[in-house]
């Protein structure tokens, strides 16, 4: 075995340790898993005509649905290079918290803004949407930052 294949080898035997923060906070994503299913199943009803519902309230239930699941996971990983990176003070706040606290912010803002009878339009409620953007974008920006810098 050359010398190139023994440091590949050793490479993929490393083990994955994390923060005791990444840890304690993919714990409590992965338990989101779970609400992200119940969204799955009211989403289904709605498909299948079981919960009448407008055109506009059938797509912003399909976004929130869509944003939560590929949120959280990207939060998941996120909580992986935020060790990585060894980021420490804001930047490792925005970057550990930023992702997952869009997953909630933009789903609940897609389902809140549209719930009702007949709606055709969003609420006020929208403002978590834009909150959740923001949310969504310091993270992966401080994530990135991060990343860079290390």
């Amino acid at each position: 075995m050359d010398a190139t294949a023994a440091r590949t080898e050793m490479q993929m035997l490393a083990t994955l340790s994390l923060s005791a923060d990444s840890r304690s906070t993919a714990g409590l994503i992965l338990l989101t898993i779970v609400a992200v299913e119940f969204g799955g199943l009211f989403v289904l009803r709605v498909v299948r005509g079981q919960h009448p519902m407008t055109e506009f309230q059938q797509a912003f239930a399909r976004a929130g649905h869509a944003h939560a699941g590929v949120l959280v996971t990207l939060a998941l990983v996120g909580q992986i290079l935020a060790d990585a990176a060894d980021l420490d003070g804001l930047l490792a706040f925005f970057a550990r918290n930023g992702i997952w606290a869009a997953a909630i912010l933009m789903s609940a803002g897609f389902f809140l803004s549209s719930a009702g009878r007949d709606v055709t339009r969003p609420n006020r409620l929208i403002v978590l949407l834009y909150a959740g953007v923001v949310s969504l974008a310091l993270g992966v920006v401080s994530l990135g930052i991060g990343l860079l810098a290390a």
